[in-house]
């Protein structure tokens, strides 16, 4: 496994580009849910949250806009091709990533070198691409999920939210917990990376072992 800074130019018009094109310092964005194209997020909009929420709410492409608090919004709308790219070629987003006007930067997490090759292929058709910094991931020791985040992953998995097609939506999820959209995809978040970390450690020392066959790429 591979973590990559990429660093990429959006040819496109994209409504956060102009958004942002006059913003001193990028704002970040933590990606919540990407499906079928459509991809909802945090936008950490800060001192801009006022005057974002009313051009993305007048956007007529933009299907949802919720303001989480004084400097964070919740915005679900198309995909402008990036993440969709990066999800489509087996990448996962691994931090944070950053807009500021045409300029993007995603921390992208993948398996294969080949994948990281693809999505570098796929962002090329609509921007500019530089690859950053390259390095092998290896998973930390986590700790074990809290008595919350148990609750809210046991609580998900059982309603079908990791079924396909999903059997019960975020919205309606977040509605049975008492709790909002934000703070679920927190706890749901943090407990995939918990326990994704966890499996993917203790399958790395299977492989030392010679249990499982490594497979270069």
């Amino acid at each position: 496994m591979f973590t990559a800074t990429v660093h990429f130019t959006q040819h496109r018009n994209c409504i956060l580009r102009r958004l942002t094109a006059g913003v001193d310092a990028p704002i970040p964005i933590e990606i919540e849910e990407i499906q079928n194209g459509v991809v909802t997020f945090v936008l950490r909009s800060g001192e801009h949250t006022d005057g974002f929420q009313s051009e993305l709410e007048a956007a007529e492409h933009v299907e949802h806009v919720t303001r989480l608090d004084e400097e964070n919004l919740l915005v679900t709308k198309p995909s402008c091709g990036a993440y969709s790219a990066i999800y489509r070629n087996h990448g996962t987003l691994r931090r944070s990533n950053t807009v500021s006007g045409r300029q993007r930067e995603y921390t992208v997490l993948v398996f294969r070198r080949e994948d990281l090759r693809n999505i570098i292929e796929d962002l090329g058709t609509f921007g500019t691409v530089t690859l950053g910094k390259l390095e092998e991931f290896t998973p930390g020791v986590e700790p074990p999920l809290t008595e919350r985040q148990h609750e809210v992953a046991a609580q998900a998995l059982a309603r079908g939210y990791y079924d396909w097609p999903r059997g019960i939506t975020n919205e309606k999820l977040a509605e049975k917990l008492g709790i909002s959209r934000a703070t679920l995809h927190e706890h749901l978040r943090k407990a995939e990376r918990t326990v994704l970390s966890s499996a993917l450690a203790e399958s790395h020392r299977q492989v030392g072992e010679g249990r499982f066959e490594r497979i270069d790429v």
